[in-house]
Parts: structure tokens; sequence; C-alpha cells
């Protein structure tokens, strides 16, 4: 299992490690904690307080462990043309997800767009958004 201190091992060295660091971290906890905060923070000759405002500053890091699968809905301009404002009810009526608005995942002329993890997908409508929920 890992632990902070092979994160922070992995990262000695290395120049301006903070938001990798915070980034590996998350991504085996699923958040970023408190205790974690203060011991990035003594590693890195930083006040608890500097780490804190990088982890409230990012919506990625979270501070609590999300129990349910999170799809993050574009809802910029680009696919708000194409349609996701209809997509944002069929979205918000079930508890099985998270669901969280992002404001461009970069995939403009085949939105409404979703990201999933790592994974992206594009040109949805009601019942591909409800199978991807259902999916995930």
């Amino acid at each position: 299992m890992t632990t902070i201190a092979d994160i922070l091992t992995e990262h000695e060295g290395r120049e301006g490690p903070l938001l990798p660091i915070l980034h590996d971290v998350q991504k085996a906890f699923g958040h970023v904690s408190e205790d974690a905060m203060r011991e990035i923070a003594g590693s890195l000759n930083l006040t608890r307080a500097e780490v804190y405002g990088v982890v409230s500053f990012y919506h990625d890091f979270r501070k609590e462990a999300e129990t349910r699968p999170i799809i993050k809905l574009c809802r910029a301009e680009a696919c708000k043309a194409r349609g996701v404002e209809a997509l944002v009810p069929v979205a918000e009526g079930q508890s099985r997800v998270k669901v969280e608005a992002v404001y461009c995942l970069g995939l403009c002329s085949v939105g409404p767009a979703a990201m999933v993890g790592d994974q992206v997908h594009a040109r949805l409508d009601s019942q591909r958004l409800t199978e991807l929920m259902a999916s995930t």
C-alpha cells in the first residue's frame, strides 16, 4: 500500500513538487487529508496554510473522500450551445454518481462532453448520459 512518505520520496529533489505530490496523494487516497497536508508541508518546508491554500484553490483536490464515482459535466459556452443544459436535470436527478460542473474539457466541437476519471465522453444526449452514469 502506498503511503504519503512513499509519494514524497518519489518527488524528492524535484523542482516545484507540490502539485505533482498533491495529484499523487489524491490519486492514491481519493482525497488530501489534513494529516497528508501536514506531512507534505513538513517535508517541503512549507506552512500548512500554504499547502491548504493550494488544495482549496484547485477544484480537483478533495479534503474528504467521495464514495461515489464522479462525472465532470462540461458547462462551458460551446457545450451550452450544443445542448448540455437539457442534460443537467438528467444528471442531477440521480444519486448513484456525483456530478460536478467543469468549464471546458477541450471537446468544443463534439459536445456536450463529460469526463469520468481520465476518460472523456463526447456527443452526449440524455440516453448516453444515463448509460454513462449507470456504467460508472
